[in-house]
């Protein structure tokens, strides 16, 4: 039910955190995974990289880069699914942000989601398996955060891309949903923390706990798995309940 052996697949971010997370799980259920980062390699030397991930360095925002890439690896083996998970935030208040800096968070967060899907469009298409879309949400598409309004912005503009994808492509032979992660270590969540907003993280989850990125591996092989063909166009919070908690 949950295996992807002779499927090929792209995921961005796998340099670590929740993007290698993800490539691991799906790697580990046979897939063979075409991992794009900055990098092009892993940030710790210490972690863990399944040998069905293929490590690509690149950048998202370079799309003429990514359309060559893609269409390097459509033509080749064929694509059945792409995880939008790369993504960037700045933590400084909404009145200081730059306008550059606003533009390079919507360019990351969104822009690129969008043009990687079109870029994949007739590779996934054409997929002997239904072709898949995973975007990465976040707790900040549902919630309001002080001092990442920016990240707020562009991912609510991610609910709206997946939305949208999903209704335009549901007769195409593809898929569309997102995976809205709560509080999990990452790179990024690192630049936003401190100890006061990690206390109150914490108090806002009725679990009190941080999770695990195996997780969010696990709803995603899920959604790309034979089980979910017919579940298209929905965002789902994986968050130890803190969309659920009310007072």
């Amino acid at each position: 039910m949950y295996d992807l052996t002779g499927r090929v697949g792209i995921v961005t971010g796998t340099s670590s955190g929740i993007g290698l997370a993800i490539a691991n799980v799906l790697a580990d259920a046979g897939a063979v995974i075409y991992g794009i980062s900055r990098s092009g390699s892993l940030k710790d030397p210490k972690a863990v990289s399944h040998p069905n991930i293929k490590h690509i360095k690149g950048d998202v925002c370079n799309l003429l880069q990514m359309k060559s890439m893609i269409d390097e690896i459509g033509s080749d083996t064929g694509i059945d699914f792409l995880v939008n998970n790369a993504g960037i935030t700045v933590k400084r208040r909404a009145e200081e942000i730059t306008e550059e800096e606003f533009d390079k968070v919507m360019e990351v967060n969104v822009k690129s989601l969008y043009h990687l899907s079109c870029y994949c469009y007739p590779y996934l298409k054409a997929s002997a398996s239904t072709g898949r879309i995973i975007n990465i949400s976040s707790m900040a598409a549902h919630l309001g955060f002080s001092e990442v309004v920016p990240y707020c912005t562009s991912k609510a503009a991610v609910l709206g891309l997946t939305r949208g994808l999903s209704i335009e492509w549901a007769n195409d032979n593809i898929t569309v949903n997102s995976i809205a992660p709560g509080w999990f270590p990452s790179e990024m969540s690192k630049q936003v923390m401190t100890p006061d907003r990690k206390e109150k993280i914490l108090s806002r989850m009725p679990v009190h706990k941080f999770g695990d990125t195996k997780d969010i591996g696990a709803l995603a092989l899920f959604l790309l798995s034979d089980s979910a063909v017919y579940i298209t166009g929905q965002d789902f919070a994986i968050d130890g309940g803190a969309l659920a908690f009310g007072f």
